[in-house]
């Protein structure tokens, strides 16, 4: 895993988060990432390019908020995702995440307790992901 932090945002990484968010939010999202100290957005390579990205929120020194993962498709199903998690782990003791109906059962295989928020969108559940305890 490398920190990815260069002021232009590279067409793989904007591909990455075009999975995680929406696509009129990219730069703004990315440069959160290179200009705020709290966020820290991370590559997964494989082949030499990046085929994941995960970004995190620091809490503080022992929690984090996940914001975005993704994996480039040609590359799913490969465990590049629970890779990225496990990364994570291994830096914060505590780490929380919301998402979709679709990526429920990748948090909840990788270990984290799910609670439905209900529909905080017209039409759309969303769902709290923990990890960890401080």
């Amino acid at each position: 895993m490398t920190i990815i932090d260069s002021e232009e945002l590279d067409p793989h990484v904007s591909k990455l988060l075009s999975y995680a968010t929406s696509t009129n939010k990219i730069k703004s999202e990315y440069n959160l990432y290179v200009h705020n100290f709290n966020r820290s957005l991370y590559g997964y390579e494989s082949g030499g390019i990046i085929v994941g990205c995960v970004g995190i929120e620091v809490i503080h020194s022992e929690a984090c908020e996940i914001k975005h993962i993704a994996v480039d498709e040609a590359h799913r199903g490969n465990g590049h995702g629970s890779e990225m998690l496990r990364y994570v782990r291994s830096k914060y003791r505590k780490i929380t995440a919301e998402t979709d109906k679709d990526a429920v059962l990748f948090y909840r295989s990788n270990g984290f307790v799910i609670t439905s928020l209900g529909e905080k969108y017209p039409g759309v559940e969303r769902f709290r992901c923990e990890c960890g305890v401080y």
